[in-house]
């Protein structure tokens, strides 16, 4: 664990991955922040509030794309890349879902929220494809 802690690689994951999962934790929170704001009765739920479904989805999003980030980069991590490449994989995921939260949050007109998602994921799918080439050729 120790060689671990003392590795470039990994700490800069753990970093940026601390940071999108704490991003993601404050989404619950903030739901229930506009339920209780806009009045919002789940048990009557004769109608859903807009702003309160709009932070709900957002933090859906964030439960599809992060932990996924989470997995596939700890195992890119593993692979050996180059530290300046996986530090720009790392950052520009992060940033994407931070843009992606904002564009989601302050109902910014499309194609802001799309684009930011789109480079989320092919952020995960890059890192994806290095885990997989490198396995096949163990």
């Amino acid at each position: 664990m120790a060689d671990l802690m003392s590795n470039d690689m990994f700490l800069a994951f753990s970093k940026y991955a601390t940071i999108v999962v704490l991003k993601m934790m404050f989404m619950a929170p903030l739901t229930g922040y506009f339920r209780i704001t806009r009045k919002e009765d789940r048990k009557k739920m004769l109608q859903t509030n807009p702003d309160v479904e709009r932070v709900r989805r957002c933090h859906q999003n964030d439960l599809e794309n992060i932990i996924s980030f989470v997995v596939i980069g700890l195992l890119y991590a593993f692979t050996g890349p180059d530290l300046s490449t996986a530090l720009l994989h790392f950052q520009v995921f992060v940033g994407s879902r931070f843009i992606h939260t904002v564009s989601y949050l302050l109902a910014l007109p499309q194609p802001s929220r799309g684009l930011s998602w789109v480079v989320g994921i092919i952020t995960t799918f890059s890192m994806a494809y290095r885990v997989l080439t490198t396995a096949l050729f163990l």
